[in-house]
């Protein structure tokens, strides 16, 4: 694509505003920053899109979510008029712009005779799930760049089942898109003349109490709740964020009469004031609920990502510190506890399943072996978990009770088909309970639990490789890999290798090679001599290459040295 003949393009277009004129001409003399916005589109993948919110074609405005949402209309309406009749259903996150860019959705459905369920304000991403699937949509849009900076949005696209678009529809609207023009082949009808026609539809509480009765049929244990409510203390941040509604809510249903949300992150803002970043991976965007946690004498923090698809825990320790628990210990404490609670309350159901992506610990693998449960992998994204779940439910080979994956996003029951923090929030609440109600934290638990299943240490390394070199460095270290993978790591030797892009594993010792049941994703797999896995991946949203490092050692200490031996091998990679 000719990057000044595009930006010219729009520059002249009638359609851009004054204020996007006016910023396209404030760049004419800067063309590398012109070649950035406007050297292609947004790749449209299986997550949608994501970028930084610019006037550009490589970027997110309105003008780039009306293309989309054609494409997207185009492939609803090749179901024909049932799936336009049944419709979409489109939910919005609190970052700038997410209400314009969703109205702005809802108006090219509407033209394209795409009936739509909006909701009216603000809601968590699993509500969306939640909706597609109660109200028998087609299809599922919603606006949110999840935990990203404040300068990105994104576009999700979700089909009937509730879960994220499989990768067959995306190419189609993929395909779409290669022949849509951004401003003449968009149909648009005004958002006030839709709702007139009945053509745009506006959800709202009633939507939030049918999703709140499904939260609330999880839990399994109220009775241990109500016994220690009146001194059990519970923080927790939405981090301006839409979970400031309904995760205190089903809090309170649960039970929980001591919770103490962080007020000054309470207050929705697309620019999160209070945070570098709104990510509850990140530990620092914590120390207002620590602050309080202390002074309030509080038994965890729970911290939800603006979203609310994504739940992070901060627990106390023993000195009346609070540490961070990741995502893959925290995922081993809700299922280790999930199973106990599910079998007191008679709720376990037959043949029950877990689910993980393959870069999560496999220390929920031996947690579910260890109770009799079988454990499956697959590919990151909770598209896959969710097509799992219903392939292994449809067959009658297993009931997944609990998916997760290892950046703090965990999937129970089977209403929505997502990750899924209001959900989460309830049953860490409920399970940090029941360990009070013995006395115990939730890091006296994990303790328990390292010394029950064994000891497991893992890390994600993050190689960042920004801007259009950074497109082709990636590429170039994933093809390095492939030609020339290492006979060890870190002085231990390479035992298999595994190709997740056509599912081909390598026996290093005898270079024997046969086929496993993962395939067409571009991640590599060196598993050790040691036991420990090292896997890579470009990341599906950021530009960086993800490296995962999952070990293990015969107590703390040994796993944690292990990890920090192959950590010297990632950081060889940045050179």
């Amino acid at each position: 694509m000719d990057f000044m003949k595009e930006y010219e393009k729009w520059l002249a277009s009638p359609v851009l505003t004054a204020q996007e004129r006016t910023e396209l001409e404030a760049i004419k003399d800067d063309p590398k920053e012109i070649e950035a916005r406007f050297y292609g589109p947004l790749e449209f993948g299986t997550a949608g899109l994501r970028g930084t919110m610019y006037v550009g074609l490589h970027n997110m405005n309105i003008h780039v979510v009306r293309w989309a949402t054609q494409g997207f209309a185009d492939v609803i309406c090749a179901e024909g008029e049932e799936g336009k009749k049944r419709g979409v259903a489109i939910c919005m996150d609190c970052r700038n712009h997410s209400m314009e860019f969703a109205r702005a959705a809802a108006e090219v459905c509407a033209a394209n005779g795409i009936h739509v369920k909006i909701f009216e304000s603000l809601r968590p991403t699993p509500e969306l799930s939640f909706a597609v699937r109660e109200y028998h949509c087609q299809a599922g849009i919603n606006v949110t760049a999840s935990h990203n900076p404040k300068e990105y949005n994104g576009y999700k696209v979700y089909w009937e089942d509730g879960a994220q678009l499989p990768p067959h529809h995306a190419d189609a609207i993929a395909k779409r898109l290669e022949v849509l023009d951004v401003f003449n082949d968009v149909r648009i009808m005004p958002y006030d003349e839709a709702v007139k026609a009945g053509l745009i539809e506006v959800l709202g509480e009633e939507t939030d109490e049918k999703f709140l009765a499904n939260v609330m049929a999880q839990v399994n244990d109220k009775e241990t709740v109500a016994k220690v409510a009146d001194s059990f203390k519970v923080v927790f941040t939405p981090f301006h964020g839409t979970g400031h509604k309904l995760v205190p809510e089903a809090l309170k249903r649960l039970g929980i009469k001591q919770l103490i949300c962080v007020p000054e992150q309470m207050v929705i803002d697309g620019d999160f004031p209070t945070v570098v970043s709104p990510n509850p991976e990140n530990p620092e965007g914590f120390y207002l609920a620590v602050d309080i946690a202390k002074k309030e004498g509080a038994d965890f923090i729970l911290g939800s990502d603006p979203d609310a698809d994504r739940v992070g825990i901060m627990v106390r320790t023993g000195d009346g510190e609070f540490k961070v628990i990741s995502g893959n210990q925290t995922g081993v404490l809700m299922l280790d506890y999930l199973i106990g609670a599910m079998k007191r309350s008679g709720k376990l159901p037959e043949k029950p399943v877990v689910l993980k992506s393959l870069v999560t610990t496999e220390m929920a693998r031996k947690v579910a072996e260890v109770n009799g449960l079988q454990c499956y992998d697959t590919f990151t994204g909770f598209k896959f978990l969710a097509e799992k779940k219903d392939k292994l439910e449809n067959s009658g080979e297993g009931n997944v009770i609990m998916a997760y994956e290892e950046s703090y996003g965990y999937m129970l029951g089977s209403f929505v088909r997502d990750k899924d923090a209001v959900t989460a929030s309830m049953m860490l609440t409920e399970m940090a309970a029941w360990y009070a109600s013995q006395g115990k934290t939730l890091a006296d638990a994990l303790a328990e639990l390292y010394e029950k299943y064994g000891y497991y240490a893992e890390h994600t390394y993050n190689l960042v490789m920004p801007g259009l070199d950074g497109l082709k460095d990636m590429a170039n270290l994933m093809k390095s890999l492939r030609e020339n993978p290492p006979a060890e790591i870190s002085g231990v030797k390479t035992a298999a290798r595994k190709d997740y892009s056509d599912g081909s594993v390598i026996d290093c010792a005898t270079g024997e090679k046969s086929a496993m049941e993962l395939s067409g994703s571009n991640v590599l797999r060196f598993e050790m001599a040691d036991g420990t896995s090292v896997i890579v991946r470009p990341s599906g949203t950021e530009p960086k290459i993800k490296v995962y490092v999952m070990t293990s050692g015969k107590d703390g200490a040994e796993a944690q040295a292990n990890l920090e031996e192959y950590g010297k091998w990632v950081d060889s990679l940045k050179k």
